[in-house]
């Protein structure tokens, strides 16, 4: 499975992939978010599904990034171009891959900022090829084994939030996904767009750079399960204690 998630803020954009490709019993690492250029202007994304149809998807991309025949001056367009390449992969793999009892699974993130866009923005691209932008109500996206990280983002991440607290939250995120799901793990890849300088920047943590924050937060949640008011749980343990 997969873990990809993606924050808004009005400082900018962060994004955090995990790397762990589980087949069967075999656990490999590959990257799951990658970057492109476009006359100066710089994107991500992020994907999560069958993983020869998101090559044969990114691949096709760049070719026609590559080829420069393409106008990418807002980021819709170039959400627009995969979208095509997804539809294109359709076409030639969708019948096969339903004979080989597989389903043609594809969902992407994409993050960024080009010449003409007002402000940075986040798309999701479903396997429909069809797609949403973000809203300021609910400011992220999350795709792949997302269920185990939502709590902490949609109680404490608002569009105000800085980006320092959104890489935080995005790490707590998937810390959760990491506890809960096997098939989630190190190293992780972090792409943070910063609005204002318009500068994506990419670091890869390994598990031995973290441990030390994980093992922080478990131990607040442990001591914070003691400190939580008992009051209106002694109406039952009196009971079973008599």
């Amino acid at each position: 499975m997969t873990f990809c998630i993606a924050l808004k803020v009005q400082d900018g954009l962060v994004g955090l992939a995990d790397t762990r490709i589980t087949s069967g019993t075999e656990q490999t690492t590959a990257r799951k978010m990658t970057t492109h250029q476009f006359n100066g202007n710089t994107m991500f994304l992020m994907s999560s599904g069958l993983r020869s149809v998101r090559d044969k998807a990114l691949t096709y991309f760049d070719e026609v990034i590559e080829e420069g025949e393409a106008d990418v001056d807002k980021l819709y367009k170039a959400v627009n171009i995969f979208a095509a390449q997804i539809r294109r992969v359709a076409k030639e793999d969708k019948e096969s891959l339903s004979e080989a009892g597989l389903s043609f699974n594809l969902h992407a993130i994409v993050g960024g900022q080009m010449e003409r866009d007002k402000e940075h923005k986040l798309y999701l691209i479903y396997p429909q090829a069809n797609w949403i932008e973000v809203s300021e109500g609910t400011p992220y996206f999350s795709i792949g084994e997302s269920a185990y990280g939502k709590p902490v983002l949609d109680r404490c991440l608002t569009p105000d939030t800085s980006l320092e607290r959104a890489l935080k939250l995005g790490y707590l995120s998937f810390n959760a996904a990491r506890v809960a799901a096997s098939d989630v793990g190190y190293p992780l890849d972090v792409s943070l767009y910063h609005a204002k300088t318009r500068k994506i920047v990419e670091y890869r943590y390994t598990e031995a750079e973290l441990q030390h924050v994980g093992d922080w937060w478990q131990e607040r949640l442990r001591s914070g399960v003691d400190q939580l008011p008992a009051d209106w749980v002694k109406s039952v343990i009196d009971q079973v204690s008599l």
